[in-house]
């Protein structure tokens, strides 16, 4: 991490929290939105000279107690609060350097044997590496590559597949920065920041929130060109095998209409690939 992100982290934080959110009287002719850093300082036990030396970038190496203060006072949840750490060099570093990923043969083979599950898994830079035949029809929408982040904000397409484009534009950041984090320095995440933040000023004015947030479960609703409005159940599980990459999991409600459109997009990923047989 560069020496300006743990300063650039606590600012838009302390940006988010309001003086009664900690019990703090609001004051008059506050010029900042949010805490002020000698606010800050105060709740967390610590000088205001060494808090603004951490937003400086001239205070690197913060303890374990400054940073679970500073958890505490600026409201971090769990997620955001590992973030935090690892701006900071303390939590646990990758044991091995960034290569190319793999996905394990055998979780392809797991979801290929789920006939009702659209499923496909995300490496640590949000590409995805493999996807089984619902999971394939659910994403054709997205033509522009086969990186979730670059289709959420560079694919046209995305706008129209997404019911709240906005919540999911949000979302995606948060866990990208997430999963960037703790990798620090890969090129590849680097690459895609820099490439983003030119094309794209809602990327720009979303990942200057400094939000970091895990992928959980919730219910996402797409509108599909091929099958119509599909609400689903999403679940992401963390791939053991192999660190960074996450299992995405979907499933409708038994018996509802999104379960029939589920079992349609079945039939036209059979189609499709009798289709490429009969060639």
């Amino acid at each position: 991490m560069s020496a300006g992100e743990l300063g650039e982290f606590l600012r838009a934080h302390r940006a988010l929290v309001t003086p009664a959110q900690v019990a703090l009287a609001p004051g008059l002719k506050r010029r900042v939105p949010g805490l002020r850093r000698e606010e800050v300082a105060l709740l967390a036990g610590v000088s205001v000279d060494y808090y603004v030396r951490l937003e400086q970038g001239r205070e690197r190496r913060p303890s374990v107690q400054v940073l679970d203060a500073l958890s505490g006072v600026l409201l971090l949840d769990d997620d955001a609060r590992l973030h935090l750490y690892r701006l900071a060099d303390i939590a646990p570093r990758p044991v091995t350097a960034p290569s190319p990923e793999r996905v394990d043969p055998d979780l392809v083979q797991l979801m290929d044997a789920w006939p009702e599950n659209p499923a496909f898994v995300l490496g640590r830079t949000y590409d995805v590496l493999a996807r089984n035949r619902l999971g394939a029809v659910l994403l054709a929408p997205f033509t522009h590559s086969d990186n979730l982040l670059l289709n959420v904000f560079l694919d046209p397409a995305a706008r129209r597949f997404y019911a709240d484009w906005s919540r999911a534009a949000v979302n995606t950041v948060a866990g990208f920065r997430l999963q960037a984090g703790a990798v620090p320095g890969d090129p590849r995440a680097r690459h895609l920041v820099r490439h983003l933040t030119d094309q794209s000023p809602e990327f720009a004015r979303i990942w200057a929130r400094q939000e970091a947030r895990g992928k959980s479960a919730e219910v996402k609703t797409f509108l599909h060109p091929e099958v119509g409005r599909l609400t689903l159940r999403m679940q992401t599980l963390d791939v053991r095998s192999s660190p960074g990459q996450q299992l995405v999991v979907y499933l409708a409600e038994p018996g509802s209409t999104d379960a029939d459109a589920v079992r349609l997009l079945g039939t036209l990923a059979a189609d499709r690939e009798q289709g490429v047989h009969e060639r």
